[in-house]
């Protein structure tokens, strides 16, 4: 048996530190919306029980990936053998881009053999396996654009606007590590309630990242700079992408149709269901 399912792009709309915990971790609010653009994964049950991997990405062994490990994380949760499975996957989101590529797979890796090993776990179960994996995975689990508290996993389902994005991409890639313990980072944003992030002066809503960002890498503040000349533009999670939102599809085309020489990216919709359930409710 063969399933074949979506990984979608995820952007932060803004991301505001509050805070940070005894454990090290950062105590933030963020709005999630996903993109109709990201990788493919493909999975095909076995006769044997291995779990195996197709490209590997280089400098990454596969019992490090985020695929591996969810995939085996969720065996472990079966009482009896499971046959194994080969993922195959089409990657297009960029490494270290803020596009949560690592987390999504994670996510897709959960539903897809949930339903294929036919284990029926509840979507809970999926979320709080998808936490252990990462902060960002819980928000793919649950497939709706979420304002995001705690760690991330925090969610409430929201319904910012379906606009259409222009998201770039800076030839370099970004450690989520080296920004969140980077010793100018604002950890002290005061908190706001979810019915404000969707109302008044959009531009009091920012990424606390974005000046560490922009002072560490030199080409993540060019274009932020050339995007920002059409209207605003941010950075999603600690980057490397930048976007700017549009209310068409049109507009968006042709600010990146303008775009300089050198600079990658991509023109996408944003979705406040995930592609990934959208596909999955097909399934049922």
């Amino acid at each position: 048996m063969t399933l074949t399912l979506p990984s979608p792009a995820k952007l932060n709309l803004f991301l505001h530190i509050n805070g940070r915990r005894r454990d090290g971790y950062h105590e933030l609010q963020t709005l999630f919306q996903f993109l109709d653009y990201g990788d493919r994964l493909t999975f095909s049950l076995r006769e044997d029980d291995r779990i195996t991997l197709s490209p590997s990405i280089p400098e990454v062994p596969d019992e490090d990936n985020l695929i591996v490990r969810a995939a085996r994380l969720l065996a472990g949760c079966s009482p009896s053998p499971l046959p194994g499975v080969q993922i195959d996957v089409h990657k297009v989101l960029p490494m270290g881009g803020g596009l949560g590529g690592g987390s999504s797979n994670a996510a897709t890796t959960l539903l897809a053999l949930n339903h294929l090993w036919q284990l029926r776990l509840p979507e809970d179960k999926l979320a709080e396996l998808g936490l252990a994996l990462g902060a960002d995975v819980p928000v793919f689990v649950r497939g709706f654009a979420a304002f995001a508290e705690g760690v991330g996993e925090i969610l409430t389902p929201v319904s910012p606007p379906e606009d259409w994005f222009v998201v770039l991409k800076p030839e370099c890639n970004i450690h989520t590590g080296k920004i969140f313990s980077a010793q100018g980072l604002t950890r002290d944003t005061p908190r706001i309630k979810i019915a404000p992030a969707f109302e008044g002066d959009a531009s009091r809503y920012r990424n606390d990242c974005e000046d560490v960002v922009c002072r560490l890498y030199p080409e993540v503040k060019k274009s932020l700079d050339w995007l920002s000349q059409f209207g605003p533009a941010r950075l999603t999670g600690t980057g490397a992408c930048i976007f700017g939102r549009f209310p068409t599809e049109s507009a968006a085309r042709n600010i990146w149709e303008s775009r300089p020489s050198g600079i990658t990216g991509f023109v996408a919709k944003g979705v406040n269901q995930s592609p990934l359930h959208q596909k999955l409710a097909e399934l049922k």
